[in-house]
């Protein structure tokens, strides 16, 4: 049983950590561009090739971020192995790799043209490291998305992992100035080896249509995480994300992937979707069976609708978001005794929402 203090320590010190590195892109690319200068004035360069990290101080005197050469990510990776690519990004490859202090880290590698927003690069690699979470996503614990998992997540998990990347973007969204994630979804969401919920590639979008020269119009797809006011005014704010999060809270409700089996068809709004099926069985995700109390799963469909909510003047904010999840966990504390015990009585959307 994991208490609000480890679920918020952990997110909020990761989730500070990927704050410091996306402020720090930019700012080594102004110290970069001062440096620039200066040295086409004595007629001499820089060399150095380095990539940014989020697990340890830095040499020149920021905190929150490590540099690395590039030497010693390939000895990391064994030469960016093959069998050590863990997976496929928005960023890039991402592959595992072992730093020679003995810590394990995730390594997200973009072949590219040279850009502004790293210091230097080599043959054209872009690269950022981060914590390694063994876990993976929690989106392939829900669902199946190409990774195998024998993890049944009881809805008190599913609740501590909502709690957990709400504090996430909440602590984002905390920050002056504030950051949005602007590309928050399920498969962001990490799980460490206790299922404490981080949540990953924060400001990632917005590095991406900087580095690929493209606008907000022209960098959106059509994805049900997408705040629906976002693709008609094309402006991004904390209330996308909270929209965002609220398809999350869907997809942990579900145990389903809203793009391929949940909205698939529909020309409703995602919000009249769930409660045009309140009644069914089909809102549920049947693999909790009846491991939770009507009392929570009521709340959490009532906040998912409201993150869900068309209009972002009538969302939460995400402090909010947090502290309801926060009530809703300790209530169902408070209900049940044994995490995973039959203590509920209801198993039915007919049955639960009908009263």
């Amino acid at each position: 049983m994991w208490s609000v203090a480890t679920i918020i320590g952990g997110v909020i010190g990761f989730l500070v950590l990927l704050g410091i590195l996306i402020v720090l892109l930019w700012r080594r690319f102004l110290e970069w561009k001062s440096l620039k200068n200066k040295n086409s004035d004595s007629g001499s360069s820089n060399p150095s090739t380095f990539a940014f990290g989020s697990n340890g101080g830095a040499p020149s005197g920021q905190k929150g971020a490590r540099q690395f050469t590039i030497e010693e990510l390939e000895q990391a990776t064994k030469n960016f192995n093959e069998s050590n690519l863990v997976g496929i990004g928005s960023f890039g490859s991402v592959y595992k790799g072992l730093l020679h202090d003995g810590t394990v880290v995730a390594i997200k590698r973009r072949q590219g043209a040279p850009r502004h927003e790293f210091v230097d690069e080599e043959n054209g690699l872009q690269i950022l490291v981060y914590e390694y979470l063994p876990n993976g996503s929690i989106s392939s614990h829900l669902y199946d998305s190409g990774q195998s998992s024998n993890t049944k997540l009881e809805f008190k998990q599913r609740l501590s992992v909502a709690i957990g990347a709400a504090k996430g973007l909440s602590c984002l969204h905390g920050l002056t100035p504030p950051i949005v994630h602007n590309g928050f979804k399920t498969s962001n969401v990490l799980v460490d080896e206790n299922f404490i919920a981080k949540v990953a590639d924060a400001g990632i979008m917005n590095l991406l249509q900087r580095m690929e020269g493209c606008s907000l119009s022209q960098a959106l797809t059509v994805s049900p995480f997408q705040d629906p006011e976002v693709g008609e005014l094309r402006i991004v704010s904390a209330t996308s994300d909270i929209y965002s999060f609220g398809v999350f809270l869907l997809e942990l409700i579900s145990g389903k992937e809203t793009a391929r089996q949940i909205f698939t068809g529909s020309n409703g709004s995602l919000a009249q979707w769930v409660e045009s099926h309140l009644d069914s069985n089909e809102l549920i995700d049947q693999r909790l069976g009846t491991n939770f109390t009507s009392e929570g799963m009521k709340e959490l469909v009532a906040l998912t609708l409201r993150c869900l909510t068309s209009s972002a003047g009538g969302r939460p904010e995400m402090a909010t978001v947090a502290r309801e999840l926060d009530r809703v966990l300790e209530t169902e504390m408070s209900l049940t005794t044994v995490m995973g015990d039959g203590t509920t009585l209801v198993t039915l959307g007919s049955q639960l929402f009908s009263s």
